[in-house]
């Protein structure tokens, strides 16, 4: 009986479950007419769907090209690139200016792999656009232009490219627009950053070998030109990759700038005949003989002003620290680049620099750089 009675529980206690269960059941079902209700009585559709960006894709993967670039017979760096433009007989390729500045020569890679000798046409450091022409016969698709004005922070965007070389072309990476207008400060050589560079932030996967590559928005058009990844010194002085944050260049900058060099013009950027600092780089400028006011914490000095420049003209002299162009602040040589690039060659311009502690103004007309 005993062991009669182990069994004979627990089936009593499960098959009460096993009713209690179906009641309950019935009775939410009644009372909810077979659908399940939120708590603000609310019927709450879920749908499962797959979103997909392939079509978009299809608009711009055989217009996209793996660059390379040669000194004589030796490959110097390799990017990605995207045809543009298509007049007749001749096809337009852009890309950025440090993926083809170190070399004399470059060819590019289709989506099928086939390869092409191409003619660089020019390019220029500050706007890092560069452009190159292929024969037409070459190509199977030209990229859609879009724009950034109609894009909003959140929306999806995707790049394609060829991440660490050849090996990965035709990468397709899809993240979000992160942010538009950011000026990040650019470094063409050591430590010191050189300009700010107007970009937009996306999370999309960026890697070397992207640089050059489309941005795009959901319809496969091409909002921006892959640029630059963000990077950090870390306390051991090595560098590291900040993840989720990459930058492109507006697509109406990269034409603006990509018609000039179509023409076999130069980009011509204003010039004023300094040679200067940061001030915070004391060590180099006490080198320089170059003092710091007390109560000046931010500003660029003058070094060495250039004979018969704007500079000179507007009475600047070595020591000066410039504090603001027209009325914007300056901070730092980036900075000054970037403010002063706002202006065109024939431009007269404010300057407020601060000469041993006391302010003053000057106003100057801005020349062609040689």
């Amino acid at each position: 009986m005993k062991k009669n009675n182990k069994i004979i529980l627990p089936l009593l206690v499960f098959v009460a479950f096993i009713s209690g269960a179906a009641w309950s059941y019935l009775v939410l079902n009644q009372l909810t007419d077979g659908k399940i209700k939120t708590s603000s009585n609310n019927y709450a559709d879920i749908k499962i769907s797959e979103n997909s960006i392939a079509n978009a894709v299809d608009k711009v993967y055989d217009a996209t090209v793996v660059v390379s670039s040669y000194k004589g017979d030796t490959p110097v760096s390799t990017g990605t690139g995207f045809i543009y433009k298509q007049d007749g007989s001749t096809s337009y390729i852009m890309t950025n200016y440090h993926v083809i500045s170190g070399g004399d020569s470059a060819k590019v890679i289709f989506s099928d792999g086939s390869m092409a000798d191409t003619k660089i046409l020019g390019g220029e450091t500050y706007s890092d656009i560069a452009v190159l022409t292929i024969s037409s016969s070459n190509v199977k698709q030209v990229a859609t232009i879009g724009n950034i004005e109609d894009i909003r922070l959140g929306d999806t965007v995707f790049a394609v490219g060829a991440p660490l070389g050849d090996t990965y072309s035709g990468t397709v990476t899809k993240g979000i627009l992160s942010g538009k207008d950011r000026l990040v400060a650019v470094s063409f050589s050591g430590n010191t950053s050189d300009y700010y560079m107007k970009v937009i932030q996306t999370d999309t996967a960026l890697n070397p070998g992207n640089s050059g590559g489309p941005l795009c928005n959901v319809n496969g058009e091409v909002i921006g030109v892959n640029s630059l990844k963000l990077t950090e010194e870390s306390s051991a002085t090595s560098t590291y990759s900040v993840e989720g944050m990459g930058f492109a260049i507006p697509i109406e900058d990269a034409l603006y700038y990509a018609g000039i060099i179509e023409k076999g013009q130069s980009v011509q950027r204003p010039y004023i005949g300094i040679s200067m600092l940061d001030i915070t780089d004391s060590y180099y400028l006490w080198q320089s003989g170059v003092t710091i006011p007390q109560g000046v914490t931010s500003g660029v000095a003058i070094l060495e002003v250039v004979s018969s420049s704007p500079a000179e003209k507007a009475k600047l002299q070595k020591g000066d620290i410039i504090i603001k162009i027209e009325n914007e602040d300056i901070t730092s040589v980036a900075e000054l680049r970037y403010e002063l690039y706002k202006h065109s060659p024939g431009d007269k311009i404010t300057i407020t620099y601060n000469r041993n502690g006391k302010e003053y103004k000057t106003e100057l007309t801005l020349e062609e750089s040689n």
